[in-house]
């Protein structure tokens, strides 16, 4: 399971002119779901997500987590980050988990993540939306499990 972080002062997700999902500071994760993965796939992931230490600490050093400030963690299902490019002008998805297997591996990670912190938002699985963010820094991780 491939996780793209991004540490947000805000950040938010238009489907149909509707705002579905919205956090203030946080993470802003973008979520690609491979062949390969399996509930503990997500288990591992979320627990990087939650306590991956990328927020500063008062001395200006990234030692705080998303759990430690109690941010935002928006979740967004990203098809392309399975995307492999290593070859040509054109993306091969051949890694990337079928859309039923992907849908119940981001609604369980989705579930899991609301159980675990309490401020969870989220797009929907397959949907055409527009994410918009205030990256803070910038700061960007690809977290895999």
């Amino acid at each position: 399971m491939l996780g793209l972080i991004q540490r947000v002062s805000s950040a938010s997700v238009v489907i149909d002119h509707e705002t579905v999902g919205e956090i203030d500071q946080g993470i802003l994760l973008l979520l690609g779901v491979q062949k390969h993965d399996v509930m503990g796939s997500a288990d591992k992931l979320l627990r990087k997500v939650l306590n991956y230490r990328m927020f500063s600490d008062p001395e200006g050093k990234m030692n705080l987590s998303l759990s430690d400030i109690n941010g935002g963690l928006l979740i967004v299902s990203q098809f392309t980050l399975a995307a492999d490019t290593k070859k040509g002008l054109r993306p091969s998805f051949s890694s990337a988990a079928p859309p039923e297997q992907a849908e119940n591996l981001y609604n369980h990670f989705v579930s899991h993540a609301s159980h675990q912190h309490l401020k969870v938002q989220n797009g929907r699985f397959g949907a055409d939306m527009q994410v918009c963010l205030v990256n803070d820094g910038p700061v960007t991780f690809m977290l895999e499990s």
